[in-house]
């Protein structure tokens, strides 16, 4: 199948590979072409193809937010696992449905070309990409990122390997780039977007109530926001115990809700046994997980987890992902109301914008050190 993806080593990009079964041992050409690409995991990363379901991650209906039992269910799921998955939501699903023929329609008709049009780079990272790293792998997939507001201010950070929690003077606006097609695409993506603002905020509400706080703690860091959304494209892959659709990571932002369709790909490595288990997909429900961003704001009582995707022999996959991230000159650190004599602070303060602009450099290059964590701000008992 030619998904028209791009690669600045022409030898080998995901929708170039044909599908197929898996052979043992792999044919060597193959081998090789995905390896000198970049897809080839580390083998204590590569994915074992049976890992159970994850059918234990917590299902909240949140048609029954008015009731106290949806925040205890929200604060046991952040505490247990980092992850739920929540129905009755609210979202329109005609702009789901529009969202998902989009995507399909994106990936599957635009030429190499006119996916080079919007291609993001260093400069402008938003836009079509399909040699995007995580952990410095090249993950199997292609994406179209959006932001939520457009213009939006980004620091640019001073050299790419940051651990300073001090801001920048210098800033740059960063702009969204739509494509001539599909048809009506701008407006259903910036549409859908609003869709996923009002259930960021509903379900921050929630979280800052499970954590015995005011429920519009975390709205003040959203005055402006440097939100994104995330058309995501994953191709059949020959050799799926090689690589992975998105490489073992976990998000740095403040929420992630993400819709996947029903192939399924998306693994939670288990707080209690470190196992990875699969997100069983459920129809119309959203996947949420917390990011680091809101470790540091809720001081360790919930944690970001780590997660990744596997791709498939036989089926391609979507899937749309909203980050709902803050304003670029947020100082991220342990909230206030969750601290005492007993409880201080396990991190210091960080520039969010600097730190977002310092990971999103590692997006588009193998760099040789690693990437800033939010460990890089862990205070020394």
């Amino acid at each position: 199948m030619e998904t028209g993806m791009i690669s600045e080593n022409p030898t080998v990009a995901p929708g170039h590979l044909p599908a197929g079964k898996l052979f043992s041992p792999p044919k060597p050409s193959m081998w090789e072409d995905m390896e000198r690409n970049g897809f080839v995991q580390p083998v204590e990363n590569r994915p074992k193809l049976s890992e159970a379901e994850a059918e234990g991650i917590p299902l909240i209906d949140l048609s029954l937010i008015g009731e106290n039992d949806v925040v205890s269910q929200i604060g046991n799921a952040c505490r247990v696992w980092g992850f739920f998955q929540v129905v009755n939501h609210g979202v329109d699903q005609e702009k789901l449905r529009e969202m998902m023929k989009v995507a399909r329609r994106f990936f599957g008709e635009l030429s190499a070309e006119e996916k080079r049009e919007v291609r993001r780079d260093e400069e402008s990272v938003h836009g079509y990409h399909d040699a995007e790293h995580t952990v410095n792998v090249r993950d199997w997939k292609e994406v179209f990122e959006f932001a939520v507001d457009s213009p939006y201010l980004l620091p640019r950070p001073p050299r790419p390997n940051f651990h300073s929690a001090a801001s920048t003077h210098e800033v740059t606006e960063v702009y969204n780039l739509w494509p001539k097609r599909p048809p009506q695409m701008r407006r259903i993506c910036e549409e859908y977007s609003k869709e996923m603002e009002k259930l960021g905020f509903k379900l921050m509400r929630l979280i800052a109530l499970s954590l015995g706080l005011p429920a519009h703690t975390f709205e003040g860091f959203y005055k402006t926001q440097t939100s994104t959304v995330m058309l995501t494209h994953y191709p059949q892959c020959p050799y799926p115990d090689l690589a992975l659709g998105v490489g073992p990571h976990a998000d740095s932002g403040a929420l992630t809700i993400l819709y996947q369709d029903q192939v399924g790909g998306l693994e939670v490595k288990r707080k209690s046994d470190g196992q990875w288990v699969r997100v069983k997909p459920i129809p119309d429900a959203y996947i949420i997980n917390l990011g680091s961003v809101m470790q540091v704001w809720a001081n360790d009582k919930y944690e970001s987890v780590e997660h990744r995707v596997v791709v498939n022999s036989e089926k391609e996959r979507f899937s749309i992902p909203f980050f709902f991230n803050p304003a670029h000159d947020t100082m991220v650190k342990p909230l206030q109301g969750l601290l005492s004599d007993e409880n201080p602070a396990r991190y210091r303060a960080y520039n969010w914008g600097m730190f977002d602009a310092s990971r999103k450099l590692s997006n588009f290059k193998k760099l040789g050190f690693k990437n800033v964590q939010i460990d890089d701000f862990k205070i020394s008992n």
